[in-house]
């Protein structure tokens, strides 16, 4: 039987799912004040709450999320950098290469000619 907490930890992470997948361009509102109208609990709650679960912040569970979705849509390559870093919510192209690099140890660049590289590489062999 799930508990309350467990079950509004899994709300937490469905809202940030939700967040990173299906929002368009910067936001008008923060982070923690769209995950305070959408659960209806203090931000810091829900933050501490999901740290203790889980052993990491709900910031750095954002984070990874946002990252995520950028390299899904590197591999895709129907978007320019710049076209992604709006689409996922940064700020600027250079906000999000910083925090790309710091998570991946990769430019957003670099990575896409890796997954670019692969891709060829199997597309060029004949079987």
């Amino acid at each position: 039987m799930k508990t309350k907490k467990s079950i509004l930890i899994g709300k937490i992470k469905n809202t940030v799912v939700e967040f990173v997948r299906y929002s368009e361009g910067p936001l008008e509102i923060t982070f923690s004040d769209y995950l305070n109208q959408k659960l209806h609990y203090d931000y810091n709650y829900l933050a501490a709450l999901f740290s203790e679960a889980h052993g990491i912040t709900l910031e750095h569970f954002l984070l990874s999320h946002k990252i995520e979705r950028v390299k899904e849509l590197l591999v895709y390559d129907e978007l320019s950098i710049t076209e992604i870093a709006w689409k996922v919510g940064y700020s600027s192209v250079a906000h999000l290469s910083t925090q790309f690099k710091k998570m991946t140890g990769l430019t957003p660049s670099f990575f896409k000619q890796i997954k670019l590289k692969k891709r060829n590489t199997l597309e060029d062999n004949s079987f």
